[in-house]
């Protein structure tokens, strides 16, 4: 059984050229249809964000916008670092330290809730977790609560300086987020 090849013609030039031509129009007709599903800028914008924390004094607290949520951001005095790493996880409402940073089952301990190092501030989605309002002990004059962290004037949830639950019908505590130092005076959070 003799194999014979036939020599390329102009007809097979043709075919291929066409084909190709064809495909390079279909990737430029569907690039604009892929395109848009690419989330715009203002979306990516809001995908992280960097805070100064050098204005920050101790005893202090501000509040971001990361993701359309406030977080609060507060430089701890070392008696609140204390008080917070000092409570048993076991006197919790909730013992899961909800802390993007951690595993999903770490416990509760104040030290999960921050981190190592840096454990003065403390990084908090501020969003009570009952019904969603805006906790107070953000200002300087706020009620914060029995336990010195923070009070949700509209269920009376208490809150601890390290954002956990204490006190009233909140399930849980507060989500911290994912979130860095880049350097010893500015976080990323995102």
């Amino acid at each position: 059984m003799a194999s014979h090849a036939d020599e390329p013609n102009r007809r097979d030039f043709i075919v291929i050229a066409g084909n190709a031509f064809a495909a390079v129009g279909a990737a430029v007709t569907m690039w604009p249809f892929i395109h848009q599903m690419n989330p715009d800028k203002s979306a990516q914008a809001l995908a992280s964000t960097e805070v100064d924390l050098a204005p920050v004094k101790t005893g202090q607290a501000i509040t971001v916008m990361w993701r359309s949520k406030p977080v609060f951001v507060r430089n701890r005095t070392a008696e609140e670092v204390k008080a917070a790493a000092d409570t048993p996880v076991k006197d919790l409402p909730d013992n899961v330290s909800r802390n993007a940073n951690q595993p999903p089952n770490a416990p509760a301990t104040d030290a999960n809730r921050t981190i190592k190092g840096k454990e003065n501030w403390l990084v908090a989605v501020g969003i009570c977790t009952h019904l969603g309002c805006i906790p107070k002990g953000q200002a300087l004059g706020d009620e914060k609560g029995e336990y010195k962290g923070w009070f949700c004037p509209c269920h009376g949830s208490h809150y601890d300086t390290s954002g956990r639950i204490r006190k009233g019908p909140a399930p849980r505590n507060f989500d911290i987020p994912p979130y860095a130092f880049v350097s010893d005076t500015k976080i990323k959070i995102g």
